[in-house]
């Protein structure tokens, strides 16, 4: 398939270039700037200059693609104006033509809400964050949408290594020593590794039904503070983590980082049985370790 790639420089979308081209699809990447057009090009893809907060500038492309992966968000304040508008544009020219096109839409495990003792499946209904409420509108309408085959993929907190979702926590350690978590060591994350949520996302491009939502889960749930004591062991320090409120990690980084404080456990299984999805990568702590 033909594929543009919304975001894909970023946490989620420079996974599922990579995922797509191992495939052997064709890809291209929306590109803003030069530096990420050339990671696009080193990556193996092709490139549309664009902006996701200017589409009318680019959105007549798409009709050239069988498909659209929109996994790129500004995290701005507003982020609800650029998605709306967004999403209005790739709904309204995708399935337009006499080929047949797809869009992958990028949820989250955070328009679940805080789950506690429950595992949320794609059965389980939303309860967002006010952050990320205005998302579930597009969620419903890219499933629901009958010119085009619409399929949302809800991702887990993704991690590396050292990278993604783990990222503020290393630099912490670089810088003070100590990491800070949100809530307290008890709260829980359901997490998936960035190459394993891309090889989700090209198998759902290639196999899944119309309408067909998937969670992006490798493990349901890892107690945060296990996770920043095991970062601190193999960096050396034996500091337990600091605990930051909800309140003080939205004052630093804005509202949406109230999601690093809900507790939540999330199943990926739909996917392993209806898509054949075998992630690689099934103990994060082994892979921080």
């Amino acid at each position: 398939m033909r594929v543009l790639v919304l975001g894909g420089t970023g946490s989620i979308g420079a996974g599922v270039v990579d995922a797509l081209i191992t495939r052997r699809h064709d890809v291209v990447g929306l590109a803003r700037s030069a530096n990420a057009a050339k990671r696009l090009v080193a990556a193996g893809a092709s490139v549309l200059p664009g902006d996701i907060r200017e589409p009318l500038a680019w959105i007549g492309a798409v009709s050239g693609f069988d498909a659209v992966v929109q996994a790129a968000s500004a995290f701005g304040a507003d982020d609800e104006r650029v998605e709306g508008a967004l999403v209005d544009l790739l709904l309204g020219r995708l399935g337009t033509t006499d080929r047949p096109q797809s869009l992958l839409y990028t949820g989250g495990c955070w328009l679940y809400g805080a789950s506690g003792d429950a595992v949320a499946t794609e059965d389980t209904a939303f309860d967002p964050l006010p952050a990320f409420a205005w998302s579930v509108a597009h969620v419903n309408r890219v499933r629901s949408a009958s010119h085009l085959r619409g399929i949302v993929i809800h991702p887990a907190m993704v991690y590396e290594r050292d990278g993604r979702v783990f990222e503020r926590f290393r630099r912490d350690l670089d810088s003070h020593r100590r990491i800070r978590i949100v809530g307290s060591e008890s709260v829980r994350w359901p997490l998936v590794h960035r190459r394993d949520v891309a090889a989700l996302y090209a198998l759902a491009l290639e196999s899944a039904n119309a309408g067909a939502a998937y969670n992006g889960a490798t493990v349901d749930s890892v107690p945060v503070g296990e996770i920043a004591r095991a970062m601190s062991r193999r960096a050396g320090h034996s500091a337990p983590p600091a605990i930051q409120t909800t309140d003080e990690v939205a004052a630093e980084l804005g509202e949406w980082a109230r999601g690093l404080g809900l507790d939540q456990r999330m199943s990926g299984w739909k996917a392993r049985r209806e898509l054949g999805w075998v992630p690689l990568h099934p103990d994060p702590l082994a892979d921080i370790a």
